[in-house]
């Protein structure tokens, strides 16, 4: 008996003092926390005509510039109407850069610097919108493309998706002009015209030009990643998050092929049950989760500026990771961050109640965690699936992740410092962009790509892309020209 007290005795010595190692670690972990915040000096607040530029930018949505993946040139004569409206509002930088036309309906700017040297950069926008979903005209407070400036916002397709940054940008690029701001060097401005359905004419087709030319670009900047208030659980301060990896994107169709025929006598198995067993499966069985890369980067960022016990969980992912995992899995904007995500988009079979049909066709769609490829998502598909009924056939255009864009860099560092001067109570971390942008097409001409656009907004607001309600408030437009013009004066300036 003594002896069982004795080894009882022991263990639970044993027990207390790894606690208490534990807990030794934990605070010190979580003590040594630093803030890894940039800090910067006041800046004064650039003047801008908020009222003109917002009315500018409401001429550019009434352009009806649509695009559609069937028919490129669809809406031609509104893409042409654009390019005349933009040489007429900024003439000044129309007089200081020189315009090609690429792809019928693309436009890259070339504002030569000083030093030719140095290693030129590009801003990437695109002119292109999505179409009103079909019976939700009405759900609009304004017509759609008018265009309209009211109650303090501009309002309309594309006031955010993508003519806000476009805009924005030529509006920073004609008050430099205008100052006779020289850049040092070369800066291209590249607005394709067919992002919203993949970009492989307009944006594919710049970046080739410049490959061809020999242009390694330094760094480019795309649409992507917001200022996000009340999109961090506990932080109190908007975060700016700066896209420096992007997902992505593969499409599967899959085929099922089973006996026709009367629906009186079905067979055992379906068409319609083969393919459902097989989506349901897909679905059950997610693709692994993975907490590291980019993701983790932006949650050591953010820690610093956490309350304790955040701070604590986040300073020892080595103890706490599995229940970080489980809680970001547990919301779809957050567990797309740590999985290549499986979305079921399309699903046909039938056409008659009395008849079996003889085939099932459906279409997945996967957005790629950085470190999966097409490869390893078909294995998964296969192996998941695992009924040879079942054809599985990728897309074609389907994209693995572009490279990650390392933290370390002048250009990171400029953008976070500009962010800070033009927005000083909002916090900068990198970040994960899980859609796709038009800056993946430039692989072959630079090895940093950002994609961050300067605009506040609140997780309600999220809806309004793509959807109804699209709209910017005039006081968000002025401070996203400030930022462009900040930022090119702190990367080009001489």
């Amino acid at each position: 008996m003594r002896r069982l007290m004795r080894i009882v005795r022991n263990a639970l010595m044993l027990l207390a003092a790894v606690v208490v190692a534990l807990a030794a670690i934990v605070i010190a972990n979580t003590a040594n926390l630093r803030s890894r915040q940039v800090v910067v000096e006041p800046v004064a607040k650039f003047a801008v005509d908020a009222a003109a530029a917002a009315e500018r930018l409401g001429g550019a949505i009434r352009f009806k510039t649509v695009s559609d993946y069937g028919a490129p040139d669809l809406n031609a004569d509104a893409f042409l109407a654009l390019h005349d409206y933009i040489a007429a509002s900024f003439p000044a930088f129309s007089a200081a850069a020189h315009r090609e036309v690429v792809a019928k309906y693309s436009l890259l700017y070339t504002w030569e610097g000083s030093d030719p040297k140095a290693a030129p950069i590009a801003f990437l926008a695109h002119q292109d919108v999505v179409p009103i979903a079909p019976g939700t005209e009405g759900d609009w407070l304004v017509p759609p493309f008018a265009g309209v400036v009211r109650d303090g916002f501009i309002w309309g397709r594309g006031a955010w998706d993508d003519k806000g940054s476009l805009f924005g940008l030529l509006e920073a690029a004609e008050t430099l002009a205008k100052d006779g701001f020289k850049p040092r060097q070369t800066i291209y401005f590249a607005f394709g015209h067919d992002e919203e359905v993949t970009g492989q004419h307009g944006a594919k087709a710049i970046a080739a030009l410049l490959f061809e030319r020999g242009i390694k670009l330094d760094f480019v900047l795309d649409e992507g990643m917001l200022i996000l208030s009340g999109g961090f659980r506990d932080l109190d301060k908007p975060v700016a998050v700066i896209g420096v990896a992007e997902k992505g994107f593969a499409s599967v169709a899959l085929h099922a092929t089973a006996i026709g025929g009367h629906s009186s006598m079905p067979p055992r198995d379906t068409a319609i049950g083969i393919m459902s067993a097989a989506l349901a499966r897909l679905e059950q069985h997610q693709m692994p989760t993975r907490l590291s890369g980019t993701t983790l980067e932006m949650l050591d960022t953010l820690a610093p500026e956490m309350p304790l016990m955040d701070r604590a969980v986040l300073a020892n992912l080595w103890l706490t990771k599995p229940l970080v995992l489980y809680g970001m899995t547990a919301k779809p904007s957050t567990a797309a961050s740590v999985r290549t995500t499986t979305a079921l988009t399309v699903f046909n079979a039938g056409n008659k109640d009395n008849v079996l049909p003889a085939n099932a066709d459906a279409t997945v769609n996967f957005r790629l965690l950085p470190g999966d490829t097409l490869e390893t998502v078909l294995a998964h598909v296969k192996r998941t699936v695992a009924d040879d009924r079942v054809t599985i056939t990728p897309y074609p255009n389907s994209t693995d992740p572009p490279p990650v864009t390392g933290t370390a860099s002048f250009a990171y560092r400029a953008l976070t410092q500009t962010i800070r001067e033009v927005y000083p109570d909002v916090l900068v971390a990198p970040g994960l962009m899980i859609a796709a942008t038009d800056s993946r097409n430039y692989v072959n001409v630079t090895d940093k790509m950002f994609r961050f656009f300067p605009v506040r907004a609140r997780p309600e607001d999220l809806t309004r892309f793509h959807g109804t309600n699209e709209r910017l408030s005039v006081d968000n437009y002025a401070d996203i020209i400030r930022f462009y013009r900040r930022l090119i004066q702190n990367v080009a300036a001489n």
